[in-house]
């Protein structure tokens, strides 16, 4: 097989997995106990749930949107 009539090869996969994998670290910094009618939870209003969460998600989705734009080496 010739390796030229890939679009991918073996780097830009292992972006968009790396990509992928910050992406859900930075779903799950988001994720938690949200409040409800009877309680109050001010977590919901923390900096790592509102401010880092978002930032490493958002690093998540350009990294993987440059594996996928990124053009293999020719060798």
């Amino acid at each position: 097989m010739d390796k030229k009539n890939f679009a991918f090869d073996k780097m830009n996969f292992i972006l968009l997995a790396v990509g992928m994998i910050i992406a859900i670290i930075g779903f799950i910094l988001m994720a938690g106990d949200s409040s409800t009618t009877d309680t109050y939870n001010p977590d919901i209003f923390s900096a790592t749930r509102i401010k880092v969460a978002p930032v490493v998600c958002l690093i998540g989705f350009v990294s993987m949107i440059y594996a996928v734009v990124r053009k293999p080496k020719d060798k």
